[in-house]
């Protein structure tokens, strides 16, 4: 699957957010080293900080799936006029995952007319993970 493809299904993914309050759909695709691609979608709640970012969903569904390892480039695409970028913390979950396959995955961010490509460790500099519980 190529990035075209990739940010393709980000896009399909992003039609199927529920985001009533905000109006902001975002869908992301995470494609692994053995061909396999997950995706997800926002969830928005009421109780807004119940709210879960596509990228949340999408590693928690290829956890769920047994996909651990491998991640090595994650597609975000939203509604906004510039290319999006994983939240915070986001972020931190995607380094997890990314983190149980000792990568460090290209990040899509897509926007209407532009593709940023950035590696996860430039968006999260000395990320907290395993190591920094010993």
């Amino acid at each position: 699957m190529t990035d075209v493809d990739l940010i393709a299904a980000a896009r399909e993914a992003a039609e199927l957010s529920y985001a009533p309050y905000s109006d902001f759909a975002v869908g992301a695709a995470l494609r692994f080293a053995d061909g396999s691609v997950v995706t997800g979608t926002n969830i928005e709640n009421a109780s807004y900080g119940l709210a879960l970012c596509a990228e949340t969903v999408a590693v928690a569904k290829a956890m769920a799936g047994g996909v651990r390892g491998g991640l090595e480039t994650v597609a975000v695409v939203g509604p906004g006029a510039a290319p999006i970028t994983p939240c915070g913390r986001c972020r931190q979950v995607l380094n997890e995952l990314a983190g149980l396959g000792g990568t460090d995955p290209d990040i899509l961010c897509v926007g209407p007319q532009d593709v940023k490509t950035v590696k996860l460790s430039a968006l999260l500099p000395d990320a907290f993970g395993p190591a920094s519980l010993d």
